[in-house]
């Protein structure tokens, strides 16, 4: 049977999950609503569903499956609290909330309805970091003891999305939320955040790189670099490079998918470059590969074949990391997620 969905926002990203969607087994998209009557009657051409305005009447007409919001912050409590009581499972794009409160009343909307709720954060899905932690899994480098991502470029990110220019944390909510999730997924929770940002780009108006360090609750420690304004030839966008560094091992993710097994004085070089999917294209298939692969992992999730993965309430820890790390940054101050400081 297929699972009917909607989707609700159809801005820039937005087309990369309608387009996944059309390739995950098990799903249709019935149905899409923008604000923009044309950005909405755009999609429901091109991709065969029934164009909305109003997120209410389109969910009260179709009573979804599952609901896919792809929308800015600013409208995701309002959104998932109107879509629990009436579809099976929903979806919020990421940052999930600018505080934790409106993140917990999300969580516990969905909740009181007994249905999945998931957060549509895709870096984890990437094709090298699954491959990161299979390399875990199968205890290829020991216990895990240090991690550091770097997501450093000059891509022009502000061409498809200029509202980032306005953003007044804007690496540490665009990119920093991502970066934290992976940390959490490769080296788990974190009970401790130090960090410092930077205006890089005289272009936007808020703090476009940071510089982060996570202690966490296994007593590992992660270091956290992020850049809108780095010059770099060739540009790694939209790679995030990483080193792990494990009792037995390390493992070096460099530029071109290169993945590096450094163990017993023998160095094991592996690709993990993502398909690129028939759609997409270079270098874009990074991400639009993730997208696949997270929202087949949604499929999975409607027919009772996995758990969320992050669950609205698991992306909560993400975003206290985040709002940790915002703290540091205005306070100068080492925060631990515990409520105190150091």
């Amino acid at each position: 049977m297929t699972a009917r969905g909607v989707l609700i926002g159809c801005g820039f990203f937005a087309r990369n999950h309608m387009q996944a969607w059309a390739e995950t087994p098990g799903t249709q998209i019935v149905a899409v609503c923008d604000l923009d009557p044309g950005k909405a009657a755009t999609f429901a051409r091109d991709f065969g569903a029934t164009a909305f305005t109003d997120a209410r009447v389109m969910l009260d007409a179709v009573r979804p499956d599952f609901t896919d919001i792809a929308t800015t912050v600013g409208s995701h409590r309002a959104l998932v609290e109107l879509a629990a009581p009436r579809c099976g499972l929903v979806i919020c794009q990421k940052p999930l909330a600018e505080t934790l409160e409106d993140a917990q009343a999300m969580v516990l909307a969905c909740k009181a309805q007994g249905i999945p709720f998931l957060v549509h954060e895709n870096f984890r899905w990437q094709a090298p970091y699954r491959a990161l932690r299979r390399a875990l899994d199968d205890h290829a480098i020991g216990t895990p003891q240090f991690l550091r991502l770097t997501f450093r470029h000059a891509h022009d990110i502000y061409a498809n999305q200029p509202y980032l220019a306005k953003v007044q944390d804007l690496a540490l909510t665009d990119v920093g939320l991502h970066l934290f999730d992976m940390a959490r997924f490769l080296m788990g929770d974190v009970v401790q955040v130090a960090c410092q940002t930077q205006r890089l780009n005289a272009r936007v108006t808020g703090q476009d790189a940071f510089t982060a360090l996570l202690r966490h609750r296994s007593g590992a420690v992660t270091s956290v670099e992020c850049s809108f304004h780095s010059a770099r030839t060739p540009d790694p966008f939209p790679q995030t490079l990483a080193l792990l560094e494990g009792s037995g091992g390390t493992l070096d993710l460099g530029p071109g998918y290169r993945l590096d097994l450094h163990r017993d004085g023998t160095v094991t070089t592996t690709d993990v470059e993502p398909p690129v999917p028939a759609w997409g294209a270079r270098p874009w298939h990074l991400i639009q590969d993730s997208v696949l692969a997270f929202q087949r992992h949604v499929a999975e999730v409607l027919t009772g074949r996995a758990e969320p993965q992050p669950s609205g309430a698991d992306n909560m820890e993400t975003l206290t990391v985040t709002l940790a790390a915002i703290r540091s940054a205005a306070t100068g101050q080492t925060v631990r997620l515990d409520g105190g400081r150091e």
